[in-house]
């Protein structure tokens, strides 16, 4: 498609959703649950087709010589649109955020002041890989009253189209407008391009995907970001945790699911602990199939442990390979993650509650968790039903962004002719 017809496109497609944005933000919430419930329904009844349409997808990536990481994010299975489905179905079942009074005061002189949860407006979502943001994004948008533009990766386009088709069918349903949720019917970079500078129609954009997409949309965008930043998460074995919680944590943080954002990528462990445990989990993670690099004091303890280098503390490996360092006590981990972690998902694993509360206090990461596996860090988890990121900034939104992180307030003043002094 020619440079001007791509500006063009997009062009109509803000136009258009700014127009449904209008519309959204004053729809009921019967009409906005209506259409997540029969886009869940349609989901199910076009299972089969979403799947003959991934498998296209999944042809081309295997022949592009995508990682089993990336392959793994691309895929979509019977379990994985069923969870879909559920995902819309419990964001219809959320109250709906639009209208909620988030303060209210009467001052001095009978003016009636409250604070009031509106939409944020249009929301343009750039994501990589995962088809199921399609349905994600776009039911939690139309939720919090926002309008859509959504931009998949080439890789996942047939898949998404396959799902944008019931998102379509359950907006038909409910007489909404078409537009409240677009797919860019394009794999042109260019569209990308177009959406960073869409000032008069995009008010945020949330961007979802590695590392060399989010710098580029960083660097060029114009418009407001919701920044999802790699997910460089660890695990922290502390000297006073239990050596059998340790092992169950560490593997599955790390073995669970490996191509996620919350996957543990460098573990942590303290030097008096090393002795008690260090050896049984490293045994735990080779037998499930993981590569260990670690530092000098980590290789001591087993001859399969592969030197790690100083690019390993700062990489997000999403595949079965994992960083090990030996670090002098809980200030030294602290500082460790602090110097290398993207502030997405750090995680103390320890029975000392002193220590949790240092780790929970100091550690300024999205989230932070204390005896529990870094895969938690998903919004569904979270109860939100699906998230469209998590956020690794500090501005509005930050952590899992669902349905509240899409919404934004403004005031209303009630007056009896009140004038100003």
């Amino acid at each position: 498609m020619e440079t001007e017809n791509i500006a063009q496109l997009m062009q109509g497609i803000g136009e258009a959703a700014k127009a449904a944005a209008r519309e959204l933000a004053t729809a009921p919430a019967e009409a906005k649950n209506k259409a997540l419930l029969e886009a869940a329904a349609n989901l199910r009844r076009c299972k089969n087709e979403i799947l003959s349409e991934n498998a296209t997808d999944m042809a081309a990536g295997k022949e592009k010589g995508l990682s089993a990481a990336m392959l793994d994010r691309l895929a979509l299975t019977d379990e994985r649109i069923e969870g879909m489905a559920v995902g819309l179905e419990e964001i219809a079942a959320f109250a709906d955020p639009v209208g909620t009074v988030l303060e209210d005061r009467v001052r001095p002189n009978g003016l009636v002041i409250q604070r009031v949860r509106v939409p944020l407006g249009v929301i343009g979502v750039i994501y990589e890989s995962r088809p199921n943001v399609t349905a994600d994004a776009g039911s939690l948008c139309l939720k919090a009253g926002n309008a859509a533009i959504l931009r998949g990766g080439s890789e996942s386009y047939h898949s998404s189209r396959a799902i944008m088709a019931s998102l379509a069918e359950g907006l038909a349903a409910a007489d909404l407008p078409e537009a409240a949720i677009q797919l860019v019917p394009t794999t042109d970079r260019a569209a990308v391009g177009e959406m960073l500078t869409m000032t008069d129609f995009i008010d945020v954009i949330v961007p979802r995907g590695g590392k060399s997409l989010i710098e580029r949309i960083t660097a060029d965008s114009k418009v407001p970001l919701f920044k999802h930043l790699e997910g460089n998460c660890h695990s922290y074995v502390h000297a006073d945790a239990d050596p059998d919680m340790a092992r169950n944590l560490v593997v599955n943080a790390k073995m669970r699911r490996t191509g996620i954002c919350g996957a543990t990528e460098t573990m942590l462990i303290d030097r008096a602990a090393v002795d008690g445990m260090l050896a049984a989990i490293v045994n735990d993670l080779i037998d499930a199939g993981c590569e260990v690099r670690g530092d000098e004091a980590a290789q001591v303890v087993d001859s399969r442990i592969n030197p790690a280098t100083e690019a390993d503390w700062d990489t997000e490996y999403l595949d079965s390979i994992i960083a090990v360092k030996v670090v002098d006590g809980i200030d030294d981990a602290i500082g460790h993650i602090t110097l290398h972690g993207s502030d997405h998902t750090d995680c103390i694993i320890t029975g000392n509650a002193e220590a949790a509360e240092t780790f929970i206090n100091k550690v300024d990461s999205a989230i932070v968790l204390v005896n529990a596996s870094t895969q938690f860090a998903d919004g569904g988890e979270f109860g939100m039903g699906a998230e469209i990121g998590i956020s690794t900034g500090k501005l509005h939104a930050r952590g899992p962004v669902g349905v509240e992180q899409l919404t934004t307030s403004k005031y209303v003043v009630r007056g009896e002719g009140q004038t100003r002094p």
